[in-house]
């Protein structure tokens, strides 16, 4: 399993290499500059301000400052937020979007298995059907739409929650986020454990289990719960990677302090530093995900092997 890891870490490094370039160039060769929504510099000082960021230099000799600066751990000066760093920047805001993510996460994943797993045990039944409707509305419905109706509903109609911002004091104020941000991937869940119930309750096995005499509920923890738990497991990975990125625009619409409103100001400025390295951690997480979840496929199916 060591060496395993070890591969899958260092074939990661051509993805990141190539994610970084594909980036960086479409950043650069986009029309306009960071410089151009602002009033208008004189040439002069225009000249020394592209000077201070290299972007005066050729565009493959910026390329490569900033993979030397990569590898040293540097991700470059933000051109939009001029006190600080990129680096700075993502650690202010890093924290808060993580630990949202991760509520979210945790909420999707003990909804959507429980209702999965009851919705395969009333197969065909009203508990079935209304499971269906709920996934339905939670993977069509936007994150940005269904914010905007809790906001309306519990926030300004109800004024049971907080309809924006947040206070470390009120922890309601992160409820409707991880509701928001939880529901579709909860319904996504939820899905492929009901259809994955319902394959494994039909098995060989789970009759023989039944004819001995066991009862339903030791069936399904003992002998349906883990094999069922295998296309969960598969999706985990690109399900928190979509949270964790999801959450930009929930952050925007709740006024949250996370690196939402950092990422979206830098696309709008064209700050180049500040969306490449977001990207760069985004990218990290994912692999890091992914990479968890082989190794946790491989605990739950023994019959699987790393050669």
């Amino acid at each position: 399993m060591l060496s395993y890891t070890l591969r899958r870490v260092v074939s990661a490094l051509p993805v990141i290499f190539i994610a970084v370039a594909v980036s960086f160039f479409i950043m650069r060769l986009a029309p306009g500059g960071p410089f151009d929504r602002g009033r208008t510099l004189p040439p002069e000082v225009m000249k020394n301000v592209l000077a201070h960021y290299n972007l005066d230099l050729p565009i493959y000799q910026q390329f490569w400052l900033y993979l030397v600066g990569l590898v040293h751990g540097d991700l470059g000066p933000s051109m939009a937020f001029y006190d600080f760093t990129v680096t700075q920047l993502l650690l202010l805001g890093l924290p808060f979007t993580l630990t949202l993510g991760f509520m979210a996460f945790l909420l999707a994943i003990a909804v959507g298995v429980s209702s999965g797993i009851f919705a395969a045990l009333h197969h065909n039944r009203l508990p079935d059907v209304v499971l269906v409707l709920v996934v339905m509305l939670g993977v069509i419905v936007p994150n940005f739409l269904m914010g905007a109706l809790l906001q309306l509903i519990f926030g300004v109609w109800l004024k049971w929650l907080p309809a924006g911002g947040w206070s470390s004091s009120n922890p309601l104020s992160l409820v409707m986020p991880v509701v928001v941000l939880a529901w579709p991937q909860a319904a996504r869940i939820s899905r492929l454990m009901r259809g994955s119930m319902i394959e494994v309750l039909g098995t060989n096995y789970i009759r023989t289990a039944r004819s001995k005499g066991i009862g339903e509920r030791l069936v399904v923890v003992r002998h349906a719960l883990k094999p069922a738990l295998l296309p969960v497991v598969s999706y985990l990975g690109p399900g928190l990677a979509y949270l964790l990125t999801g959450s930009l625009v929930v952050e925007q619409i709740f006024g949250l302090p996370g690196i939402g409103k950092y990422f979206i100001t830098a696309a709008l400025d064209r700050d180049y530093g500040l969306v490449l390295g977001t990207t760069i951690v985004y990218m990290a997480v994912i692999l890091l995900l992914n990479l968890v979840v082989d190794v946790v496929y491989a605990w739950l199916d023994p019959k699987v092997r790393y050669r």
